[in-house]
């Protein structure tokens, strides 16, 4: 455990939140001159004014990020945050908690889908245990747990308020000590059985839409499993009444560690002018958290796919955010938000490599009359 994590652990709640909310005011908005500039330059080139669609969009989100009329890519990761989930033991998915830290192992040696697509991406992976529930070898691998998972949201908080605060801040250390280190676009990535059923939840709350139209299949249950993931996911609704308004209250009652750590990512992302792809329904739950603190921080979110999980496009509308793919995915580990990457720097490609009308001797379209 590094000196950060320690001296977070004897703080007060109230120290946590002054924390967080230094964090919250080094978030500005987007640079709208250098936005201008891409734009100028991208209706310069061979083609007609906005007929690349999102890949022009997103090279002036770019610019504006990273107040840059020349932006660019420098290093990629994927930050893939990890927890359990205590509503695990009212049969919400049809896998056991089991597999998470079994998962955990095989992200950290390479073997998984998100490694495959980061690897040709060319984007690090890093993938933290926020709050796993068993033991890990080596036990450097918990230097950043915040809990052994949370609590059971269907009889209890899922945790405190304070663990809320400490798992988003340790998302923002993972997300803070990348960008140091050369990274300036980062993906989200998200590990946890049973982390549909939090984000469901979460969802919900925000959207003020009933349970059956947000919370889907997760790991792939049946009908009378969905239902009973439904009935779970509305009594703890009843139970807490999260209140929509105090993001962090939604986020204690119902949510999950490894999504707060998300927010944090996101909310960090911000705060350092770097753009973030969000991935599917659980970082899209940590996204909706982090907008809800601080909602300019949206402006630096890059939607990646379309999940299977009804309740993910409902999310993304919420937020403001377009999905570029719909591959019909619902695997998590950040595996959209990889693909996505590819996009991210087709669109630099294009602002950087192609040639304008003059360059090219190409005679234009004349779009206003004198």
């Amino acid at each position: 455990m590094n000196a950060t994590d320690i001296t977070r652990r004897n703080k007060t709640p109230e120290q946590l939140t002054e924390e967080l909310t230094t964090l919250l005011r080094q978030i500005s908005e987007l640079d709208t001159n250098s936005m201008e500039q891409v734009q100028q330059r991208l209706d310069a080139l061979t083609k007609p004014q906005g007929s690349l669609g999102d890949l022009e969009r997103i090279a002036i989100q770019l610019g504006g990020i990273q107040h840059s009329a020349h932006p660019q890519i420098t290093g990629k990761a994927v930050l893939i945050m990890a927890g359990d989930h205590g509503v695990v033991a009212e049969g919400v998915s049809a896998f056991p908690q089991e597999v998470t830290p079994q998962m955990f192992y095989n992200i950290r040696n390479g073997g998984a889908a998100i490694n495959v697509l980061s690897r040709q991406a060319g984007a690090e992976v890093i993938c933290t245990d926020v709050g796993l529930a068993v033991p890990l070898v080596p036990a450097e691998w918990m230097k950043r747990r915040v809990a052994g998972g949370t609590r059971n949201i269907a009889r209890e908080a899922a945790m405190t308020r304070a663990e809320a605060v400490r798992a988003l801040l340790v998302g923002a250390d993972v997300a803070r000590e990348a960008i140091t280190g050369g990274v300036n676009l980062l993906a989200t990535g998200d590990l946890g059985i049973g982390n549909t059923t939090p984000s469901a939840a979460i969802i919900a709350v925000f959207t003020d839409l009933p349970v059956r139209e947000i919370a889907g299949r997760g790991t792939g249950l049946n009908d009378q499993g969905l239902t009973h993931k439904r009935q779970i996911i509305e009594q703890a609704l009843r139970l807490h009444h999260p209140d929509p308004q105090d993001p962090l209250d939604v986020l204690s009652k119902v949510g999950g560690l490894e999504i707060a750590a998300l927010a944090g990512v996101i909310l960090q992302a911000a705060a350092s002018h770097t753009a973030v792809v969000i991935d599917g329904v659980i970082s899209t739950a940590g996204a909706m958290i982090a907008a809800h603190l601080k909602p300019r921080c949206a402006s630096y979110m890059i939607a990646s796919h379309c999940s299977e999980e009804p309740g993910h496009i409902k999310a993304l509308q919420s937020l403001g955010l377009h999905p570029p793919l719909n591959l019909s995915m619902r695997l998590g580990e950040g595996t959209g938000a990889a693909m996505t990457m590819y996009l991210v720097e087709a669109s630099l490609r294009i602002l950087t490599e192609m040639a304008t009308f003059a360059e090219a001797a190409v005679s234009g379209k004349k779009i206003k009359e004198e």
